[in-house]
């Protein structure tokens, strides 16, 4: 992708297809600033070898889903109609990134795109079909493999927010101009036409794309009002991509962070997760908190901006947190962890309830992880998370600390148990974002705190393969108890075995005799 970019770049300010050089003049069935892909280099005639190398890298993506592509366009030309490969597709497909998704317009209305698609896919489905989406899968050889291509075709179309609704007006246009217009940014307002390759940039695309600027196709106002996710997506793309945002298009979000409260939550979340997880999280974040848009999304992110006290004895906790999320991604090894991610972004959330200015001067944020978890819990419930995923984050959350809780002595057998069963199954996730909570520019400190979590990670893998701590239980189960006792299924039995387990943590496996003892001394001691 870097390669591309730096291709891209080398095109520069003379990139502008639709109005000027000699593609400015081509025309074709799809009307003005609609250019031959097989001439779109001779637009750039101060350096068309750059551009022919990034059409190359581009046209070898797109051969490689051919097959898939040019049978569907063939389909609707002989059916009558147009289709164009769009969006994100065209995009990544310059950024040599293009994947099996791949998305196409058309002037065929919903029920004309099934009677095409329905005889040539694998399977369709229509979920969609309300907001002009046709879905299907097309499996196709290319090359030596065989690629399983998720595909969408949406009619050209127009949509717009009432400023009291959650969901957006659709209407169909019949022009692919009308459709590119109505796109969230001009680097995915460009479009392939199939079968006859016509490349398709009234926006100046690739222009933007050679820059890395995220601009709007019409004024960022009229798109953020037809859309305000659109002003998430901004900063989303910035972290997927690694862009910067056009100075017009972040004032919009600025003066129009308001309009986002009429976005749904569960949309809200899903432009959050995929800013999360990309490549550059920061960089969005901060788009977020900077436009104030955080404010009314995520506003214990932007909360954590504390005034410093005079004596600055305390860490700037927004920057402290962003710095923990990047070590944490740092960590991953199979892939982005939302859950990681999430937990590491919020660990800190209660410091600024917990916030104490003590007699020594010292600031102290006293049981800020119980305060935090609580936090996170709420936020993630407003933003639909499923229960697990706020189970999982919430959890993580209340135990960041408890590693620092116990010191820097030895520890116990009792406290390495007690730290693995608290943990449960997130424990590498604990592991990770206990390492990456520490910040501190005092490299001593750092390696002393780093190799104290070395100690307890061994000792955590001695103990497991004496112990099996992953599934820490007590020597007897609920049915040897009620034998023991001799007396049936009640509360009883689980105060028993919370008993033999907290023995069981205490001292580790003690065998059936010894703890069918122990059970009868405690069973006489509740008489």
């Amino acid at each position: 992708m870097c390669e591309c970019r730096a291709l891209l770049h080398m095109i520069g300010s003379e990139a502008r297809w639709p109005c000027t050089g000699v593609a400015a003049k081509r025309g074709g069935p799809w009307g003005a600033g609609h250019v031959p892909f097989s001439v779109v280099p001779n637009a750039n005639e101060d350096n068309p070898s750059a551009l022919s190398q990034v059409q190359r890298r581009a046209v070898s993506e797109l051969l490689r889903v051919a097959p898939v592509a040019d049978e569907l366009g063939r389909r609707f030309q002989e059916a009558g109609f147009r289709l164009a490969l769009v969006g994100g597709s065209v995009r990544d497909a310059l950024l040599g990134r293009l994947g099996n998704d791949l998305d196409f317009t058309t002037d065929a209305r919903p029920e004309d795109v099934l009677k095409i698609v329905r005889p040539w896919a694998d399977s369709v489905w229509d979920v969609g079909i309300a907001f002009g989406t046709v879905g299907a899968q097309k499996s196709a050889r290319s090359g030596d493999a065989v690629r399983n291509f998720q595909i969408e075709v949406t009619t050209y179309r127009s949509e717009a927010y009432d400023r009291t609704s959650r969901k957006p007006e659709v209407s169909y246009g019949d022009s692919i101009d009308e459709d590119l217009v109505r796109r969230d940014f001009t680097v995915n307002a460009m479009a392939l036409a199939l079968p006859e390759q016509e490349f398709i940039d009234p926006h100046g695309g690739l222009e933007d794309l050679a820059a890395g600027v995220l601009r709007t196709p019409g004024t960022p106002e009229e798109s953020f009002s037809d859309d305000p996710l659109r002003m998430l997506r901004a900063a989303r793309f910035a972290a997927q991509l690694d862009f910067e945002v056009a100075p017009e298009v972040v004032a919009a979000m600025k003066a129009m962070s308001e309009r986002i409260e009429i976005v749904s939550a569960e949309r809200i979340q899903g432009e959050l997760n995929k800013l999360i997880l990309s490549a550059h999280p920061r960089k969005g974040l901060g788009l977020l908190v900077d436009t104030g848009l955080a404010d009314r999304v995520l506003p214990e992110l932007p909360a954590l901006r504390l005034e410093s006290d005079e004596h600055h004895r305390h860490k700037d906790v927004y920057d402290h947190s962003l710095i923990v999320l990047e070590q944490a991604i740092a960590l991953e090894q199979d892939g982005p962890d939302l859950v990681l991610r999430l937990a590491a972004l919020l660990h800190d959330i209660g410091k600024p309830r917990t916030r104490r200015f003590e007699s020594d001067g010292r600031v102290s944020f006293h049981h800020h992880e119980v305060v935090g978890a609580k936090m996170t819990k709420k936020r993630l419930t407003a933003l639909k998370y499923s229960n697990d995923m706020i189970k999982d984050v919430s959890r993580l959350v209340e135990l960041h600390l408890r590693f620092h809780g116990y010191g820097d002595g030895e520890w116990t057998d009792s406290a390495v148990r007690r730290y693995v069963r608290d943990a449960g199954p997130l424990l590498e996730r604990l592991h990770k974002l206990t390492r990456s909570d520490c910040t501190t520019r005092n490299k001593r400190k750092a390696n002393a705190l780093s190799r104290t979590y070395d100690g307890l990670e061994e000792r955590i893998e001695q103990l497991q393969e004496q112990e099996e701590l992953d599934a820490i239980r007590p020597d007897l189960d609920g049915n040897e108890i009620m034998q023991v006792l001799d007396v049936g299924p009640g509360p009883v039995i689980g105060k028993a075995y919370a008993f033999l387990l907290e023995l069981r943590l205490e001292n580790g496996p003690m065998g059936r005799d010894d703890a069918v003892v122990a059970l009868k001394e405690w069973w006489a001691a509740q008489a």
